[in-house]
Order: C-alpha cells, then sequence, then structure tokens
C-alpha cells in the first residue's frame, strides 16, 4: 500500500480497516463491490493484490438507488457516530463512498456525499472516505446537513472529520443479507461443523442438565465435538454466548420442554440420544417425533425459508430437480446477495472470479466444488436432507460435483387440480 492513499480502492482499504478492524468479533461483516475485485481500476491503473486482499470479500450490494463502495453491520465506537448512547445489541448497517483522487488530479467528494445521502434510503449510518487533503470546510458543511460522516484518510491514519448520524430504515433484500452473515446465524466457514441436528438438538439438553456440558454429550454417545455443537446450537438460534458462558434461548428454552414432556427429564432425552448413535438413516424416519422437533427449528433458521421457497418455484417452473450450478444461478436472479453469502466463499480468489465488476455471476466459476461454503452444501444441506426438507444429502466441497448434486424438495407443494 502506498504512503498517502490516493486512488479510489487505497482510500476505501484505509476506511474498512477503520471501520472494520480485522480482529473484530464474529458479529460484524462487512463487504466490498465487486468493481474492487478486478485486477484494474478506471484508466488501467492496477489494484494491488495486498489492496484487494484488504478489501475482499466482494459482493455487489444494492442499498438505496445504487451500490455503495462497502456495505456492513458493526457496532460502531462513538467518535463516528453522533449519538448519546450506541446501541450494542442492534449493530447499524453501513455504507461507505470513497472518492479517490482521478486522472486529471481531482477528487470529487461532494459527488461520494451525495451518493452516501442516498444510502441512508436503506442505511443506518453512511460515510464518504476521501484523501485528508481534498475534504473542505464546504464538504464538511455539507456532509453535517446531510447526516452523512466524512473520513479523512492520510496514509494508514484516518480522521473522523464528522460523525455519521444514525438514522432508522428498514432494510432492502440485499441489506437484509449483510445483517444476516453479521448476526450469529450468518454462514460463515466455521458455522455449522456437524451434519446431523441431533448434535445441536443435544447441546441445550446438556447444557441445561446438571454437570459438565462436555461429558455429558460424550457419555450419551450425542457428539464428541463438543465446540462444533455449541457453535452450531448458536448458529441455529438455541443458545446464545455471552460473556458467563453459553445460554438457552427461547428456542432452546422450548427443546427442553420438549425433553421434558417426553422424557421426565433432560437426562432421560440424553439416554434416548444414545440410541441413535452413527446411524445413518434420515432422523424423521429414526426419530419421528425429534425429527418434527428438528424439522421446527430448522425452520426458523432464516435461510431454510429462502431456500425452500426458491426450490418450490424451480419446481413450478418444471426444474423438479435442479442441480447445485442450476439452484445457485436461479438464487442469484432473485435474491443476489443471499445466493453469494450462503454459497460462495468470501476469500479474495473465488469472489472476484465469480463476479465481475457489475456484480454479474459468472457460471462457469460454479461448476468448480472448492467454491462454495462447507457449512451450505455439506453440513446444512445434510441438517435439510435428515429433517425431511430435501432428497439427498449434502457432500463437502473436495468431493462436490455441482453439475451433479441435486437439491430437489422432498414434498414439493402441487396446486390442487380445480375445474
Amino acid at each position: 500500500m502506498s504512503t498517502v492513499a490516493r486512488s479510489e480502492p487505497e482510500v476505501l482499504a484505509s476506511a474498512k480497516a477503520e471501520l472494520f478492524p480485522e480482529a473484530d468479533d464474529d458479529r460484524s461483516y462487512a463487504v466490498c463491490d465487486t468493481q474492487f475485485g478486478q485486477d484494474e481500476w478506471r484508466h488501467g491503473e492496477r489494484i494491488s493484490q495486498a489492496v484487494r486482499d484488504r478489501l475482499a470479500p466482494f459482493n455487489h450490494v444494492r442499498v438505496g438507488s445504487g451500490y455503495p463502495d462497502l456495505v456492513g453491520v458493526r457496532t460502531l465506537e462513538s467518535d463516528l457516530l453522533a449519538v448519546d448512547r450506541v446501541d450494542e445489541t442492534n449493530p447499524p448497517l453501513v455504507a461507505v463512498e470513497a472518492k479517490g483522487y482521478t486522472a486529471n488530479g481531482t477528487v470529487d467528494v461532494e459527488r461520494g456525499i451525495v451518493q452516501a445521502h442516498d444510502r441512508l434510503g436503506e442505511a443506518n449510518a453512511a460515510f464518504v472516505a476521501a484523501p485528508e487533503a481534498a475534504v473542505t470546510q464546504s464538504n464538511r458543511a455539507l456532509a453535517r446537513d446531510l447526516n452523512v460522516g466524512v473520513l479523512a484518510v492520510e496514509g494508514e491514519t484516518v480522521h473522523v472529520r464528522e460523525p455519521s448520524r444514525v438514522v432508522g430504515n428498514d432494510a432492502g433484500d440485499d441489506t437484509r443479507a449483510i445483517r444476516f452473515q453479521a448476526s450469529a446465524q450468518g454462514v460463515t466457514d466455521q458455522s455449522f461443523g456437524l451434519n446431523h441436528p441431533k448434535n445441536y438438538l443435544g447441546y441445550p439438553l446438556a447444557l441445561y442438565a446438571d454437570g459438565d456440558t462436555a461429558a455429558l454429550l460424550d457419555e450419551h454417545d450425542v457428539v464428541g465435538a463438543t465446540a462444533d455443537a455449541r457453535r452450531g446450537s448458536a448458529f441455529l438460534g438455541l443458545t446464545e454466548e455471552t460473556t458467563a458462558g453459553p445460554r438457552l434461548t427461547p428456542l432452546g428454552d422450548e427443546v427442553v420442554r420438549f425433553a421434558l414432556d417426553r422424557c421426565g427429564s433432560v437426562t432421560g432425552a440424553l439416554t434416548e440420544f444414545a440410541e441413535w448413535y452413527r446411524s445413518r438413516k434420515r432422523f424423521t424416519e429414526l426419530a419421528p417425533a425429534w425429527g418434527q422437533l428438528a424439522r421446527r427449528v430448522m425452520w426458523a433458521y432464516p435461510a431454510t425459508p429462502l431456500l425452500v421457497e426458491e426450490l418450490q418455484t424451480l419446481h413450478e417452473d418444471g426444474n423438479t430437480a435442479p442441480s447445485l450450478v442450476e439452484f445457485v444461478t436461479h438464487l442469484h436472479r432473485s435474491h443476489p446477495s443471499f445466493a453469494v453469502e450462503l454459497f460462495l466463499r468470501g476469500t479474495e480468489d473465488v469472489r472476484s472470479r465469480a463476479l465481475d465488476a457489475d456484480g454479474t455471476l459468472h457460471e462457469a466459476v460454479l461448476t468448480e466444488g472448492g467454491v462454495y461454503h462447507s457449512p451450505t452444501v455439506f453440513q446444512l444441506k445434510a441438517m435439510l436432507y435428515h429433517v425431511g426438507l430435501l432428497t439427498e444429502r449434502g457432500s463437502e466441497p473436495s468431493d462436490l460435483e455441482p453439475t451433479t448434486d441435486v437439491w430437489r424438495l422432498r414434498h414439493p407443494v402441487v396446486e390442487p387440480y380445480s375445474v
């Protein structure tokens, strides 16, 4: 990276580092626009690999009437926001427009402010980022009037010249995808490590029972990978992490109530789990009552209704057994940001090859198994199989053949014949 941030990609990289530090909590998430994932910037200027690595992951996310250079969710420090108190339970959705020196040596900061203001149609906070020397008093005054924050970039240093004022707005489809990724349930390479729903049902029961959680899970042959069970339980909304450790959510409480009603005690329920050890039978057939409970839990997971709805749409359009490539291509047409975030790994290599500067999806890249999120194509798909929603299990990306990997509803809803 150059000593003085001059180009738009360099300015954006510094702004991202300020707003979304790399070593941040896992309840934050940010993407930069796909135009920054290309080898060349405007006027034939190359974007260095170091800058692209800092800007990744990439996605083309519509906010308001356009596509901001960066969009993300994070609880920001008080100096960045013009509020008396920061709400850490509901972090703002942030949009950033970056401006750098053009070929004629100018920086259009005013245009960036106007663009950032437009993003407040769906974002909660908006910033313009520009080289320090280009930010004028009139720019700052305009930004204040429009509730836009100003980040002045000087080398690696970012000065907050104007804080952003937080506004309340309903998220659109694209921005909901970013909020989903920033939530405790977002799909990352560290979300689901296990591919059977019983492992996640067992965790809240062991957490509630008297005794060491890990020891109880092992003793009753529920699962040995306690860390994976704990993390996946949080992703499914059964537990939540606190400073005092994991605790049950209302959905987790309901799992405990189900166990008490069915078995009399959570220990009795865990004993029942031991009977299913290493069984490959579909869970809804192996243990119908528990399988239906798992189905309700899976339906509460935000990605499930979306996937089922779009598979139903494909079925109605005549594609009753879509391949993974066909499904992701279809999903990208109707829910582009969700398709990218749910299925494609967030690395610079994958996103920059899969999406062009305008966010167009390169279908040829989708034929490569290694570009997919394992938690979606393996673990999540396997769980949807076990609860009776899909006809086939998932596969690890290393074993995945996307053109023949079928995503088919087990019971599509067929409109009844009417006279």
